[in-house]
């Protein structure tokens, strides 16, 4: 399974197990044993790497080498004893139980080096803490977690899976047990395309700097600082340099800050956390040190801070907002609503040429009083870089739409730039989600800054922010909404195409001004000069000079994404790699009016997620696992368990049906053909049984006069199952004889049937076995091949199809336009007039009794306009 197979296993599995636990309990749970696990395998791998064997494994424990035990406390910031490594649990079976996690998991927080201890002291607390929960008896329990372990047991921890899939399974897994746990999801987990949003846009503002701090001090799970951790680490090549601070209120959500960081790789001493009260007056954080305030004390600038606080949660502000430096050049936030004391919070541990970002309620933007003052403060400090506005429900646990806020201690120049994003996300389930194309929308407005761009950003100067008396609520700056569609009075009534709405095309005509012309005559209002828009629009040279232009600057795509991702694709940087195509796919769209380049910018990165986890996979594991066949695993039902089982077998990256359409196309297409007789063979018998049943119901059925077409092929069917065990001799006898050609019929359809599912049977099995012959013999350029259709052609097809659309929007929105006013009000009139007119002469022949004839005489008279 790839990584996101594995992690969609786990889940199912995992959200099965917990029963009646809350979502937001259980997490702490299976998350917990994953962390242990990691540092189990950590430990044991260390332990490989000092020689020691299998066999002298069992020895390694803290009483028989106490020596040895501080050697690697020293060296690891922990120790873990062979009875109490995950792996002897598993080799434990039914022996193991929760009395041995109750064990391990004192002991480890009993060894844990001093110099370690900020990151591990207490970290499996909540874990401890909650076994209780897993069961009514230490039986249950013990039953409960082995379940457990062995869930988790399959995730690669074994550093022959480079490509993080610990990290995207543990991503994957608080993101959905955020989407089940409610409100309280809000607690510990940002949606990953906000943090990824956050993440590029702080990223581009540190990409030149060696070492970098940065700083959330609302953690939650850790995802947001990690997230910007990885986008830094782009620029700057030196994930080491990255110091990673984080606070978090709630004890449960801090041990997941510090078991995700530890678990992303990073090191010990590059991990400052600390649990508590980022607003508490007097204890402003990363300030000092708990067991030492007095003496640690010492003001610590970041270079980024970032962060997701809870929305206009009530706070205990400070009487005198000068006793606090955070406030007392802005103001106070009001006691029911803190979201500007966590604003101001972070703008506080800014270094000069910093940069922040955080996550807010749209109140923030226009509310009165105190927080008013505090956005007349900011804005005349020069410190709101951009408002971005967010899509409803993209956030779990509230469906409120949210802005993101960026400030800089310093900026360079005095307007703000307001960007409303709140249509540019997708529906995903229940929720909504900013894709990748949105991400980089947003990505490079706020890096460019343009000075305008139509219903979504808009640079504003002070003077205009002053003349809203400080008001940033966004619609007052951008207007997003829908245009209304408009109808011109004298189009309506008299006919013809407003030369107003042919300019609506304009972004068209200035890059095909002969179509124009051949399309629409000069005038105010005229009628369009094609009988066949579509046929016009394809063959006019305007669009044959927009396709050359096309195929100038992607002729050569394809040779370009083969040399980039074939031959490549050992030694590129995976992580960079989406940068580096998008940025060509921009430079060639440069050249190509009119397409939308976020949507091809969407389509590469649509078809670059699964290449990406494909080379991934072969950068670590080589080379020829493009040759690797492995067992095809699917989950079946099983009375009320569900059981995986082997269906077959798959390519490790090679698909099957790709290779049998590429390379055996023979062998494949046998077994469409078997399929194709078996279609037409099954379709035979409902005409058959429609027959019997039409012609025969009196046969089979008490009342003729009742047909029941059920109960005719349902004793069909049993006569038929009678007439095969007699193999077509004695014959049951009808007084009509077509029952009889029916049973026959009908009986050779099913022995046919069963011949050809026969065939396909073996069919499919030569063509399996000639599978996995071939994949397992790829030559070089078979897998050149194989890899061009699977990763590069996709691409191409889906860029191209961008330009495909350009044509046939333009043929849509012509044919709309001319449509729109090709039936005049006169037109109407007159068809109604005629069909009075029809209508009254048919009123004439009709014949009743004399208050019929009143009635259908005024009827007449109305229909004639009283005339």
């Amino acid at each position: 399974m790839n990584k996101q197979q594995l992690a969609s296993k786990i889940w199912a599995s995992a959200n099965k197990m917990r029963s009646k636990i809350e979502a937001n309990e259980y997490k702490d749970y299976i998350l917990g044993f994953i962390f242990y696990r990691y540092l189990s395998t950590e430990i044991e791998n260390f332990y490989h790497s000092e020689g020691w064997s299998e066999e002298d494994m069992p020895t390694l424990e803290e009483e028989n080498d106490p020596e040895y035990t501080e050697y690697v406390r020293k060296n690891r910031g922990y120790f873990i004893g062979y009875k109490n490594l995950f792996s002897t649990w598993l080799n434990k079976g039914t022996d193991f139980g929760v009395k041995d996690v109750s064990e391990a998991l004192s002991a480890f927080n009993r060894l844990i080096y001093p110099t370690h201890k900020k990151v591990f002291s207490g970290i499996f607390n909540t874990l401890e803490t909650g076994l209780k929960n897993l069961g009514d008896s230490d039986t249950n329990r013990s039953t409960a977690i082995r379940k457990l372990i062995q869930l988790i047991k399959d995730i690669p921890m074994d550093g022959n899976q480079g490509y993080d899939v610990l990290g995207y399974i543990y991503e994957y897994l608080i993101s959905n047990f955020a989407a089940s746990a409610g409100k309280k999801a809000g607690e510990f987990y940002t949606p990953h395309e906000v943090s990824v949003l956050m993440a590029e846009i702080v990223a581009h503002h540190l990409r030149d700097r060696e070492k970098i701090e940065i700083y959330d001090p609302t953690s939650g799970s850790g995802s947001l600082l990690i997230t910007i951790g990885r986008a830094v680490a782009k620029h700057n090549d030196s994930p080491d340099n990255i110091k990673y601070y984080a606070q978090e209120l709630k004890r449960n959500t801090y041990n997941l800050t510090r078991m995700n960081l530890v678990m992303r790789g990073i090191k010990p001493n590059n991990i400052i956390t600390r649990n508590g009260d980022t607003l508490e007056h007097g204890s402003d954080w990363p300030m000092f040190e708990d067991d030492d305030k007095e003496t640690s004390y010492e003001y610590r600038p970041m270079d980024a801070v970032v962060s997701n606080p809870p929305y206009s949660q009530e706070w205990d502000r400070p009487s005198d907002k000068d006793s606090d430096p955070r406030y007392k050049d802005y103001g106070l936030a009001p006691k029911k609503k803190a979201d500007y004391a966590f604003l101001l919070h972070d703008l506080y541990h800014l270094k000069s040429d910093g940069i922040m970002a955080i996550v807010l309620p749209h109140g923030v933007l226009f509310r009165p009083g105190d927080e008013a003052e505090i956005r007349r403060n900011l804005i005349e400090q020069n410190k709101i870089e951009a408002i971005i506005g967010l899509p409803a429900d993209i956030f779990f646990g509230t469906p409120i739409a949210t802005i993101v806020m960026v400030l800089k201690a310093n900026r360079d120049n005095t307007d703000v730039l307001f960007i409303d994003a709140s249509k540019y996300a997708s529906k995903d389930g229940k929720k909504k989600k900013l894709q990748a194309s949105d991400i980089k929308r947003i990505f490079d407005a706020v890096t460019t800054r343009p000075a305008s761009i139509d219903k979504f950003a808009r640079l504003v100067s002070l003077k205009e922010i002053l003349e809203n008396e400080y008001d940033l609520n966004i619609p007052k700056y951008v207007d997003s909404s829908d245009a209304v569609e408009k109808w011109d009075l004298y189009s309506s009534l008299l006919g013809g195409v407003p030369r107003t709405e042919i300019e609506l095309l304009k972004d068209y005509w200035e890059v095909m001004p002969a179509l124009k012309s051949t399309l629409f005559p000069e005038g105010e209002y005229v009628e369009c000069l094609s009988d066949n828009v579509g046929d016009t629009i394809r063959n006019h040279d305007d669009i044959k000079k927009f396709q050359a232009a096309y195929n100038s600057a992607f002729g050569d795509y394809e040779q370009y994404l083969i040399a980039q991702l074939i031959y490549g694709m050992m030694t590129l940087n995976v992580a960079k790699e989406v940068d580096i195509l998008g940025e060509d796919l921009f430079g060639r769209l440069s050249t190509v009016p009119l397409l939308d380049r976020y949507a091809a910018f969407q389509a590469l990165n649509d078809c670059w997620e699964q290449t990406a986890t494909d080379i991934e996979i072969i950068q670590t594991e080589g080379i020829e696992v493009l040759k690797k066949i492995e067992p095809n695993m699917v989950i079946v039902k099983n009375g009320d368990e569900e059981d995986e089982v082997q269906k077959g077998w798959k390519g490790r990256i090679m698909p099957f049906d790709l290779v049998q359409r590429t390379l055996l196309p023979e062998y494949l297409d046998k077994v469409n053909e078997l399929k194709n007789q078996l279609a037409e063979t099954v379709g035979e018998v409902s005409v058959l049984l429609e027959e019997a049943g039409e012609e025969d119901s009196e046969i089979l059925t008490d009342d003729g006069d009742a047909f029941d077409n059920k109960k005719v092929k349902a004793q069909l069917k049993l006569m038929i199952k009678e007439y095969k065990k007699r193999k077509y001799t004695d014959l049951p006898q009808f007084s009509d004889g077509s029952m009889e050609a029916h049973i026959i019929a009908l009986t050779k359809n099913a022995d046919e049937q069963k011949r050809l599912k026969a065939e396909i049977k073996d069919a499919m099995n030569e063509l399996e076995v000639k599978t996995i012959f071939t994949i397992e013999s790829l030559s070089e350029d078979q897998i050149r091949e194989l890899l061009r259709l699977k990763w590069v052609m996709p691409v191409v097809d889906a860029v191209k199809a961008e330009h495909t659309n350009v044509i046939s929007t333009l043929i849509d929105k012509v044919e709309a336009l001319v449509s729109k006013y090709s039936v005049t009000l006169n037109d109407v009139e007159k068809s109604i007039s005629y069909s009075e007119s029809k209508l009254s002469d048919m009123v004439v022949s009709l014949r009743g009794n004399d208050f019929d004839m009143k009635a259908l005489e005024s009827f007449k008279n109305l229909l004639n306009h009283g005339k």
